[in-house]
């Protein structure tokens, strides 16, 4: 071709490929001599203002997009009517290609398939908004020299979960996940993609072709003898046509494929939270934990106040003692004798209900004093403490989320005691 763009940086070398969309040709920029592709948006003759929106959204997430497994964005355009974007040229062969020729992929080949898609897809829909590619098939995955994998053409991408005025259906029939047709992508309609592009590559056969149980493809029925459970296991989940029951992302699913555990599972709202009830053993050492702990408290409480001395003691117990006696003479006897008496020449009624609450008061009076009393002398904290530790063997179990934090079975509770230690218990 030889074909000259932008005052002659970009010179057009041959044909890459023909979408709906447009052309993408090779390409070289020759201001820094690097392979581009280059991909040309018939603007002027573009059937409707949609088509002309997905090139401009194209070339806009294009921009905002910096990952080592796509195309890395150069420069966008208008030229003679066209609308052009130039991207970095990713060297490597499609999947599609591979297809034609009759090749397959082993697992192996498709483990590193959907690691690598992966990590591109946890880029993608972690931004904010998401970006959802909405046409992965084989002929937008590039298998590198290295043997990696990339993935290409955003020109079916959105960039907004809820587009304004409407949505169009875009994709490609048998890789398109089912809530697709109704216009609706999410972050799972690309895991769905990339399970039916996994399966074609391992079948050597179109979705469409591969045996279906109603509007699910029936993986087991196609990979029979092709591939490993966990390899089967991992496509049912991403090829569940329910949106609510698909895996939504693919690196959970990755710890089934190699063996690897301690990764979390996908959660989907079909997952039933497990509920770890604690043994009886468990429960059983957590409440001799608990009562060890009111012990100490206890100890704690004893040392922490014990009363006056001797002489003082004695002293402050006979000045309560009187003022208790003085109080309850005054209430129980003196007062109600003085409003009986005045009951006489006025209202009865209402002079018999003073002495019933004087006598209530006196009463509580003197319990709080007697509290005090005890208190100074040293023998409230000490009660008390007899108490809590009544308290605490009386219930045969303590609950887990009583603990301050789990521990493993046979440990001590080395915290609490190392606490005592610096206290000087």
């Amino acid at each position: 071709m030889g074909e000259s763009l932008r005052d002659g940086r970009f010179v057009v070398l041959g044909t890459l490929g023909q979408g709906a969309q447009g052309r993408t040709f090779d390409g070289v920029d020759k201001r820094v001599g690097q392979p581009v592709a280059i991909k040309r948006f018939d603007v002027r003759g573009a059937a409707s203002w949609k088509d002309v929106d997905l090139a401009e959204r194209e070339a806009r997430v294009l921009q905002s997009l910096s990952h080592p497994k796509l195309p890395r964005y150069i420069d966008r355009f208008e030229e003679d009517g066209a609308l052009y974007l130039v991207m970095e040229k990713i060297e490597g062969e499609s999947l599609a290609s591979l297809r034609k020729r009759g090749e397959t992929l082993g697992e192996k080949d498709v483990v590193r398939l959907l690691r690598d898609a992966s990590e591109v897809l946890r880029y993608l829909h972690g931004r904010s908004p998401p970006v959802i590619h909405r046409d992965l098939k084989p002929g937008n995955v590039l298998r590198r020299p290295d043997g990696s994998f990339a993935f290409v053409d955003f020109g079916a991408v959105r960039d907004k979960l809820r587009p304004e005025g409407g949505s169009t259906v875009v994709g490609t029939f048998g890789y398109m996940a089912p809530e697709q047709f109704q216009g609706r992508a999410l972050p799972g309609s690309d895991v769905y993609a990339l399970g039916a592009t996994a399966l074609t590559m391992l079948t050597g056969r179109e979705p469409e072709e591969l045996p279906h149980k109603g509007l699910a493809i029936d993986v087991r029925a196609a990979l029979r003898g092709q591939a490993s459970d966990r390899m089967v296991g991992v496509l049912e989940r991403m090829l569940d046509p329910d949106p609510d029951r698909r895996a939504s992302s693919i690196a959970p699913l990755l710890g089934r494929l190699t063996g690897e555990r301690g990764r979390t599972e996908d959660r989907t709202p079909r997952d039933e939270p497990r509920e770890h009830a604690p043994s009886d053993r468990y429960a059983r050492r957590q409440a001799r934990r608990a009562a060890r702990r009111a012990e100490r408290a206890a100890r704690r409480d004893r040392r922490r106040y014990r009363g006056p001395p001797f002489p003082f003691s004695v002293v402050l117990s006979l000045v309560f003692l009187v003022a208790m006696l003085g109080v309850s003479v005054a209430t129980q006897v003196v007062v109600p004798i003085l409003l009986t008496v005045l009951s006489l020449f006025f209202a009865r009624r209402a002079f018999r209900s003073a002495v019933d609450t004087v006598r209530d008061a006196g009463h509580r009076a003197v319990d709080a004093m007697d509290r005090v009393r005890r208190g100074g002398l040293g023998e409230a904290a000490e009660e008390g403490a007899r108490v809590r530790v009544e308290q605490d063997e009386a219930a045969p179990r303590a609950r887990v989320g009583d603990v301050d934090e789990p521990r493993g079975p046979g440990e001590e509770d080395e915290r609490d005691s190392w606490e005592d230690r610096k206290r000087g218990g």
